[in-house]
């Protein structure tokens, strides 16, 4: 036989074998390399923001008083009355009337003196702050419903896994690039 046509032969067998070697594990093989993706919902939560808000508003604040027992008013109020009630009638009548005026007026003085105290005010402005919270979401997760081996089964994964989720040789879902599981 000729040494060409032996070496042609054997390379042959082998590469047949080879070649039969590869199908056959593939047809072998057991289990799908991929889950198929049914479903995938985003999982969230709400997060809350706390920020001051500030804004200038007007303050209506009554003035200081001065005269706190309103004895200016009263003492006005009095000699008033009293020259008042000093011209009404005479003897007795007119010392009596003088002292009723100078009590009313006194009386008078003061309530009036009091009065114009309270309306004496002034405005300012002043910086009121408060606390809000803004609210947003934030996507935590991902729930995951996927098929594999014609069952379904639902996982959470920290990423969304597009339409396919990898299978290592055991049968588990590779969730993440280290690990597996199902």
């Amino acid at each position: 036989m000729n040494k060409s046509l032996l070496v042609g032969a054997v390379l042959g067998a082998v590469g047949v074998t080879a070649g039969g070697a590869v199908a056959t594990y593939s047809l072998v093989k057991s289990g799908p390399e991929y889950a198929q993706v049914l479903a995938v919902e985003p999982v969230k939560t709400q997060i809350k923001t706390p920020r001051e808000v500030c804004k200038d508003v007007a303050v209506t604040r009554q003035a200081p008083v001065k005269d706190q027992h309103q004895i200016m008013g009263t003492v006005l109020g009095a000699v008033g009355g009293g020259l008042l009630g000093n011209m009404v009638g005479g003897g007795n009548g007119k010392k009596l009337a003088t002292v009723a005026g100078a009590v009313g007026g006194g009386y008078a003085g003061n309530k009036v003196q009091e009065g114009m105290q309270n309306r004496d005010t002034y405005t300012t402005t002043q910086t009121r702050c408060n606390t809000v919270n803004d609210i947003s979401d934030k996507v935590v997760g991902y729930d995951v419903r996927y098929s594999l081996d014609g069952k379904e089964g639902k996982v959470r994964m920290d990423r969304d896994p597009g339409n396919q989720i990898p299978v290592d040789k055991e049968g588990k879902l590779v969730l993440s690039q280290n690990e597996p599981a199902q």
